[in-house]
Formats: C-alpha cells, sequence, structure tokens
C-alpha cells in the first residue's frame, strides 16, 4: 500500500474505507497504525480521544485482515473507529466523567459497541464527555477539557463533544454517541460533521449507563452515530439499530426507506424562531439561504404551518420530563415528579406525537437550527444555571437552547445533524432534519440529497 492511498484514506468516508478494504488496496493494519499516528500527532492541543485501546486495537485490525483473507465482508470489517467514553467496552473504564466511578472497568461491551465490533470495527478508543453527559461543553475532572479544532477557544459541544473534534480534525472516520438534549447534534453542529438522533428506542440502551446501573433505558435518550458524510449515518444505524434481548424473540426492524430520490419532491417545513430560545441572525440567515436554494431546485418550502404543535407547551412538557430522566439515581429532591405526574406528563407526549404524526403528512422534513448559535466560547463555571450566552450582542440563558433539540427529542423523532457552511466568524453553523416517527432513512437520505447538492463536511483550517 502506498502512502499516498493511506493520506487519501485519512478523510474518507468509512463507506470508502471499507470499499477500499474490500478490494484489497488497503490493509486494516495500516489504516489502524495511520489513526494511531494522526491522533498521536493532532490530539494533544484537542484532547477528544481520551481513553487509547491502540494495542488491542492493533489485534482487531489484524484479525480484520485475516478475515478479509478468507473472503469474509462485513459492513466495518477493518474500518478504525472510536466511541464515547460513556459506552461499556470491554477492559476499559467507564466513568461518565465523574470522579466517583474512575476505577470502573468494563466487564463486557455495551450491545451497541459488541454490534459495531461484530461488524468489523477496529475500536481505537474512547472519546471525551462532560460529567454525567450534561453540558455542551466536554471537559471533566479525570481527562480534563476538549476543544474545538475549528477554534480551539470554542467547545466543541457536548456530551458527544469529543467523538465531533475527533472527527473534525481528522482522526477517525465513524463515532458512537448518545443524544439526550442534543449531545449529537449540538457537537455535530459545532465541529461542522454529521450526526443522527435515530427516532426512540432505534438502538438498544443496554451497556449505556453510569456503573453499576443496569436497568430500562433512560427515557428520552437515545444512542446513534456521528460521521462527516450523510451515506456513513446510514452504514452505522444498519449496523446498530434493532431489538435485542426479550423483544428479539418477536420483533424485527423494518425502517420504511428515504420518501423521495430526489430534493425536488420534498415538502418542506423551515422552523426559524422559538418562543423558549433565542437564535442567532447568522444561523437564521444561513437556514433561510439554504431554503432560497432549495426553493432554486423545485422543492415545496413553507416557512409557518398550523399544524406545527404549540412549541411553547412541548418545551414545557420537554422540561419536565427531562429533569426527571437526567436526575436518576439520585436522591429525592423537594417537588420531585410524583408517578402520577410522570403519567400526565406521558400523556401529553403521546398527544404531542400525534401532532407531529399529522405535520408530516402534509410535509417530509422539517429544517430547524440545531442549537441557537455558533460554537461558543469555553465556560466552565460551577453554577451551570447561572450560565449565559451572548448571542447577537445579549445575554441570554444557557439552558434555553435545550428548546431546539427538544423539538425532536419530546416527540421521539429522528433528526439527523447536517452541515451547511460558515458563519460570520468562520465556524461551522449545523441545522437539523426532523423526520416523522421511524422514518429515519427519510431524514438521513434527506442530509444526503444536500450534501450531494450544495457540499457537505468542510475541513478545519490546518488540518
Amino acid at each position: 500500500m502506498s502512502d499516498t492511498l493511506t493520506d487519501d484514506l485519512a478523510w474518507a468516508s468509512a463507506g470508502d474505507v471499507s470499499r477500499a478494504l474490500a478490494a484489497g488496496q488497503v490493509s486494516a493494519v495500516d489504516l489502524t497504525e495511520a489513526a494511531i499516528a494522526r491522533i498521536e500527532a493532532r490530539d494533544g492541543p484537542i484532547n477528544a480521544v481520551v481513553v487509547r485501546d491502540f494495542d488491542e486495537a492493533r489485534l482487531a485490525a489484524r484479525a480484520a485482515d485475516a478475515a478479509l483473507a478468507r473472503g469474509e465482508r462485513r459492513p466495518l470489517l477493518g474500518v478504525p473507529m472510536t466511541v464515547k467514553e460513556s459506552y461499556n467496552v470491554e477492559g476499559l473504564p467507564t466513568t461518565w466523567g465523574s470522579p466517583a466511578f474512575g476505577s470502573w472497568i468494563a466487564p463486557q461491551d455495551s450491545v451497541g459497541v459488541a454490534r459495531l465490533k461484530a461488524a468489523g470495527a477496529v475500536v481505537l478508543g474512547k472519546t471525551n464527555v462532560p460529567p454525567f453527559l450534561s453540558d455542551w461543553q466536554s471537559a471533566n475532572p479525570i481527562y480534563g477539557q476538549t476543544r474545538n479544532p475549528w477554534n480551539l477557544d470554542r467547545s466543541p459541544g457536548g456530551s458527544s463533544g469529543g467523538g465531533a473534534a475527533a472527527l473534525a480534525s481528522g482522526m477517525v472516520p465513524l463515532e458512537f454517541g448518545s443524544d439526550i438534549g442534543g449531545s449529537i447534534r449540538i457537537p455535530a453542529a459545532f465541529c461542522g460533521v454529521y450526526g443522527h438522533k435515530p427516532s426512540f428506542n432505534l438502538i438498544p440502551q443496554r451497556g449505556h449507563a453510569p456503573p453499576g446501573v443496569e436497568g430500562a433505558g433512560v427515557e428520552l435518550a437515545v444512542l446513534g452515530p456521528l460521521a462527516r458524510t450523510a451515506a456513513d449515518l446510514d452504514l452505522a444505524l444498519s449496523v446498530l439499530a434493532g431489538p435485542e434481548g426479550l423483544e428479539a424473540k418477536g420483533y424485527r426492524l423494518d425502517l420504511p426507506p428515504a420518501r423521495h430520490a430526489g430534493l425536488a419532491a420534498y415538502r418542506v417545513l423551515v422552523i426559524d424562531h422559538h418562543p423558549a430560545a433565542v437564535l442567532a441572525e447568522e444561523i437564521r440567515t444561513g437556514l433561510h439561504a439554504l431554503a432560497a436554494r432549495l426553493d432554486g431546485e423545485g422543492v415545496e418550502v413553507a416557512h409557518a404551518s398550523d399544524l406545527l404543535p404549540d412549541l411553547a407547551h412541548q418545551q414545557e412538557v420537554y422540561g419536565q420530563m427531562l429533569g426527571s430522566a437526567m436526575s436518576r439515581g439520585a436522591p429525592p429532591q423537594p417537588g420531585a415528579l410524583s408517578a402520577h405526574d410522570w403519567m400526565g406528563l406521558q400523556d401529553a407526549q403521546l398527544a404531542l406525537r400525534r401532532q407531529w404524526e399529522a405535520l408530516f403528512e402534509r410535509f417530509d422534513v422539517v429544517l430547524a437550527p440545531a442549537f441557537g448559535t455558533v460554537a461558543f466560547p469555553h465556560d466552565l463555571s460551577e453554577n451551570t444555571v447561572a450560565r449565559t450566552l451572548r448571542i447577537d450582542g445579549q445575554d441570554t440563558p444557557y439552558w434555553g437552547q435545550l428548546a431546539w433539540p427538544g423539538l425532536a427529542t419530546l416527540p421521539n423523532l429522528p433528526a439527523t445533524a447536517v452541515p451547511i457552511g460558515l458563519g460570520q466568524g468562520g465556524l461551522p453553523i449545523g441545522i437539523q432534519v426532523i423526520g416523522a416517527y421511524l422514518e429515519d432513512r427519510t431524514t438521513i437520505g434527506f442530509a444526503g440529497l444536500l450534501e450531494q447538492a450544495f457540499g457537505g463536511f468542510q475541513r478545519p483550517p490546518g488540518y
């Protein structure tokens, strides 16, 4: 294999890498060594890949080459990648960024990691997160702070920020993240990559929980991939999705295909205002520019609809459910929800889900901001409630930005984060493509059509 080919594949998609491996153009060992070298050369100032498992990765790469030589073909056979620190990977620490779990070693892989390995992926290590995955930054007392490769003074997002930074800086082509408050979509937007928040419960949660906690999955939380192309999101979803355990006895996954094959057939609703969240003008301008380009391609674009649910009400329901879900395992607090309160929220959630389903009879996808601003300066102040975000010259509530990811999270909808260009300061602008429940291939497919028509991932300067 030539060094030139190795260099070319450093920025290739996971799909292209897999095809090169299957064609015998490159070896898994050489790809793994090249990825390790990139991590060692680039990760110092970024601090993305905080748990490194290079010796095991080399063993897995050699096994992948042997399998390829035998004629085996699997979706990710020999493809190097990383996974979020919060996933159990056999033999590696899982801390969720908290010193309370600093010495815990996972005895086995999570369901998702096991599926990735079964598909042939070579897991190089784990990427950084905030404590308990509870921030849009990725810094913790164990591994320190992760920085955005587009601007080291800015957040890479959270809680899957380490993974997004590793992708954007060319260390790996694929990452496995999770999302309950934008934790896939916001890092993807901040780092200019792609990310997919699947429909709720599409990927099993077992093995993605704080050490010592093993039970029912967390309400609203989902697991999903990040990548540098939309096609890689679909590739990873095909490996990761589907029932396991008791449900796998009788249930089988059969996701519908994308609604349309071409852009012009799509009916699109654009959301650029939310009663509970501020939106920077450069994000709104980028979204409007995309809408205009879509209109020029023959896409039916609307900027308002009476079918849209009451977003203020939805955010209120989401906030209460999210607060309860995130407090799981903590001591009861004054004002905690009763069981009847929780059931009332579930009823409200169901009503909102039905409204969204009616909306998607009229529209195919909804385009909305992934977050209200581009990547913001680091703010590690301990009082997170008192934090603010400076947007268009005004200080705005930090956690008010939950409203944008909450558009898709509360109603359990799929949402694909898509880079659509750069803002005035040269930082990436990302939006989310939201679709009907279990129509994940529609949001990913539409993201792919945007990529083909208008371009997608760009390398950060200097990489």
